[in-house]
């Protein structure tokens, strides 16, 4: 039987439940059938949403490169960004990708007024009085490795948080780090492909 898992991945926790050196995992965290496993990955040092199960069809439809799907991060950058950075990281910015330039592709980006209602990181980010820290919005149809946080960095405003808001219309919501919520097959088709059969 199939079956489909949302979960907040905490900072820090490694996106496997297999062990590594002594760095955190899933496993650490949650306790799920032993054929259920991620769609994708979250950076260790990333935190957010991250869907979880053993459909191997829904798992290719969601990583192969054909099948683009929108996937919004909450990002907070070190320094005021510029609108001159935000119209750069919106064309697609050049990161090199395992020693090859990648050129991005176009995206939405956003600088947000007010700070996003988050749990609260622990450890929290080093604030330096003198340097802001807002936050900005990112919505990717690709996910090349630490795509993220290479663009604002590219940009001139290294990433010092980085939460993953969505994908599709599968969103993370109030949940809090180490939360995990199951979902049916009909309300995870129905949110990631408008209910189209796959």
């Amino acid at each position: 039987m199939h079956q489909y898992f949302k979960i907040y991945k905490p900072f820090q926790v490694l996106s496997q439940f297999s062990p590594e050196g002594d760095k955190k995992t899933l496993s650490d965290f949650f306790t799920i059938p032993k054929d259920v496993y991620p769609i994708g990955r979250l950076d260790f040092d990333s935190e957010g949403l991250l869907l979880l199960t053993n459909n191997k069809e829904i798992n290719h439809r969601l990583l192969h490169p054909n099948f683009q799907h929108q996937r919004s991060y909450l990002v907070q950058v070190d320094g005021a960004i510029t609108d001159e950075a935000i119209a750069q990281l919106k064309k697609g910015v050049e990161i090199n990708v395992d020693g090859k330039i990648h050129k991005c592709k176009p995206i939405i980006a956003r600088r947000l007024e007010e700070d996003p209602e988050l749990p609260a990181r622990n450890p929290p980010i080093r604030f330096r009085k003198e340097i802001p820290a807002p936050w900005i919005e990112l919505i990717l149809t690709e996910g090349k490795n630490r795509q993220v946080r290479k663009m604002t960095a590219k940009v001139g405003f290294p990433t010092l948080r980085l939460v993953r808001k969505s994908i599709e219309g599968i969103e993370l919501g109030n949940m809090q780090p180490g939360e995990i919520i199951q979902l049916s097959e009909q309300e995870l088709k129905q949110k990631l492909f408008g209910g189209k059969s796959i």
